[in-house]
């Protein structure tokens, strides 16, 4: 499915499913229209799919949320906290992608909620990300009726998981204060596409330089409605604000109140 959309920054992402700008490719000298139109078919295959899994979520009572990050931002971990913390509030399940092993998916097993893990080299060309067709082959093997959110925790990647609607209710990627107050500017496509960017690891501040003030405007530069919480997965500090967004959505987009 990604074979065809690494490109320039340019593109402008919809949750509606009008029509998309797949950005500039008229460095493509030879190919360029034909590398659009490949593109355009490739995203409704994908938008078509994202569908069919919203109307199995709508079936199931469930609330999807997309959480990406670039690799070791700390998205397990987060996700390992949030187990714990959410499992009287809420039934979550987890839908791990990785391009391969099992690593992540153990780390979260035997925790109190289903993981479906799903590898993408496993039949789907080790892409560097997670699309709609690949997030239904993991649905079959999760209780979605017995959930109200299920985590989709995407591929360690800033630029692809941006790309693809899997037919999740929000988008949420972590931000590791490690990476440096310039990823907003060098990553738009990730940050405009989030409904809330969860800023981890405050607790190595003290040993950082890194800007807080100047990647908050960053981040508000790229996307003005982002809701941002800042917190350390490590530690816990701040993981009560992320466990409420968590229950908020659930209930906003929901069949019940919680």
């Amino acid at each position: 499915m990604g074979r065809f959309h690494r490109h320039t920054d340019g593109t402008v992402h919809s949750h509606d499913h009008e029509h998309r700008d797949v950005g500039d490719h008229g460095g493509y000298v030879d190919t360029g229209h034909e590398r659009v139109a490949v593109l355009e078919t490739i995203l409704a295959e994908n938008d078509r799919t994202a569908d069919e899994n919203r109307s199995d979520f709508a079936a199931a009572g469930v609330v999807t949320v997309n959480l990406m990050s670039s690799p070791g931002a700390g998205k397990t971990t987060l996700l390992k906290r949030t187990i714990t913390m959410l499992g009287s509030r809420l039934r979550l399940g987890v839908l791990e992608g990785d391009i391969a092993t099992s690593l992540d998916a153990d780390e979260l097993s035997g925790l109190g909620a289903p993981v479906a893990l799903v590898n993408t080299a496993a039949g789907f060309g080790g892409e560097c990300h997670l699309d709609a067709t690949m997030v239904r082959s993991g649905l079959g093997r999760l209780p979605l009726g017995d959930l109200d959110l299920l985590v989709i925790e995407n591929v360690g990647n800033l630029v692809c998981p941006a790309e693809f609607d899997v037919g999740q209710h929000a988008r949420a990627m972590v931000s590791a204060v490690t990476e440096g107050e310039e990823k907003p500017l060098k990553y738009p496509v990730m940050f405009r596409a989030c409904d809330v960017v969860v800023v981890n690891k405050i607790d190595l501040l003290p040993h950082l330089d890194f800007d807080m003030e100047r990647f908050v405007g960053n981040v508000r530069d790229v996307n003005p409605s982002a809701r941002l919480l800042f917190l350390s997965a490590r530690t816990g500090d701040g993981l009560d604000e992320w466990c409420d967004w968590l229950v908020e959505t659930s209930s906003r987009h929901g069949r019940r109140e919680l």
